[in-house]
C-alpha cells in the first residue's frame, strides 16, 4: 500500500468534510462539494478497500469482536477537528464525540465502543464513550 497516496487521499475526503461542515444545505456549492467527497470515497473504498479491510478484521479480531468489518469509508467521522500545523506545515486532526463504527465486545462491557478512522498519520483509533483512547493501527511510511 502506498501510504503517502493513502495519506493524501483521506485527508482530501475529510477537508471535503470539514468545508461541508461550514455551510448550510442551502449554499450554492453544498450539493457539488457533497458529490465531490462521495466521490472521493468511492475511490478510496475502490484503492484501499481490500487492504484496510484486512487491518479491520484484524482489529475485530482483537477487539473479540463479531461485527461485520464495513468499507472504510463507513469508519469516517461526520466531524474532523484541525490541530495546528506541525514545524512542516503538516495538519493534523482529531475527532471529538461519538464517531466512527460503533463495535460489540465483551472487553467493554456497557461502554460505547468505536473504531474512527482519522488521517495525518492514517490510523484507525478507539474510541470508548466518545473519548479517543488507542491508536489500532497507524499507517506506517
Amino acid at each position: 500500500m502506498d501510504y503517502k497516496k493513502l495519506e493524501e487521499d483521506l485527508a482530501a475526503i475529510v477537508e471535503k468534510r470539514i468545508a461541508l461542515s461550514k455551510i448550510s444545505y442551502d449554499d450554492a456549492s453544498y450539493d457539488d462539494i457533497e458529490e465531490e467527497m462521495h466521490d472521493l470515497e468511492d475511490d478510496f473504498n475502490d484503492d484501499y478497500g481490500d487492504e484496510l479491510e484486512a487491518i479491520l478484521d484484524k482489529i475485530y479480531t482483537q477487539l473479540k469482536s463479531d461485527n461485520e468489518v464495513l468499507l472504510p469509508s463507513a469508519y469516517l467521522a461526520n466531524e474532523y477537528h484541525t490541530k495546528m500545523p506541525d514545524a512542516s506545515g503538516k495538519v493534523t486532526y482529531e475527532v471529538i464525540g461519538r464517531e466512527g463504527v460503533p463495535v460489540e465486545s465483551e472487553q467493554f462491557d456497557k461502554m460505547d465502543v468505536r473504531v474512527v478512522l482519522i488521517p495525518n498519520p492514517a490510523r484507525f483509533v478507539l474510541q470508548i464513550n466518545g473519548k479517543s483512547m488507542k491508536d489500532l493501527w497507524v499507517a506506517k511510511k
